[in-house]
């Protein structure tokens, strides 16, 4: 309970500032501490109740879907160029692709999407049986979920809108925080604090009790 008085407190002071031309995003940066990066790797999937954004997503399956953006089979070949799956990588934030696939996927785009994190997994990404239910299921999943990797002794996140109500941004950061403590080793003492801002604010800091 301290965490989210806390985190009202820290929402109304960001609020103080201007508003932008365009819905800021909600960052979340979580700095560990006695962690080593190299032993204990995190990458992971984790869901948390409210839609972050509509991600832009791009599917590797067999025949076009009219919910995404597809890349067919005999698409693939205008990709051995690494600068094309480059684009591709900037272009999109997730990609699926139907099990059959996978192999090719992996050869063909591998390279570029592995080292980006951005390979569909077994976790959120892979499908037996891209029908359209199936893909939309899929889509709402990844609407409320956020790829964790550490790269480094912190954790940087989208965690919401500013057009977001307070509510629904406290729910998103108390429930990714109690996910993550879970994967820590050491849980709650893996973590020296928690910071919130806005996409042009300066952020604010929060101890962890």
């Amino acid at each position: 309970m301290e965490l989210e008085k806390d985190l009202k407190k820290a929402l109304e002071e960001l609020r103080k500032n201007k508003e932008r031309k365009f819905d800021e995003t909600v960052d979340l940066i979580i700095n560990l501490q006695k962690f080593d990066i190299k032993k204990n790797q995190i990458n992971n999937v984790i869901t948390v109740p409210n839609k972050i954004k509509d991600k832009k997503v791009c599917g590797f399956l067999e025949v076009k879907s009219s919910l995404i953006d597809t890349i067919t089979l005999s698409e693939f070949g205008k990709y051995n160029d690494k600068k094309e799956v480059k684009k591709l990588v900037k272009k999109y934030d997730f990609f699926i692709a139907q099990a059959s696939l996978m192999p090719k996927v992996a050869t063909t785009f591998g390279r570029v999407l592995g080292p980006a994190g951005k390979m569909p997994s077994p976790q959120l990404g892979i499908l037996a049986n891209p029908n359209e239910k199936e893909i939309k299921n899929l889509l709402e999943k990844i609407n409320t979920s956020i790829k964790v990797r550490t790269k480094e002794p912190s954790i940087k996140i989208a965690i919401g809108k500013r057009s977001m109500n307070d509510e629904k941004i406290i729910e998103n950061i108390t429930s990714f925080y109690n996910s993550l403590l879970k994967l820590l080793p050491r849980g709650k003492d893996n973590i020296k604090n928690i910071e919130i801002k806005f996409t042009m604010t300066k952020p604010i800091k929060i101890k962890v009790r």
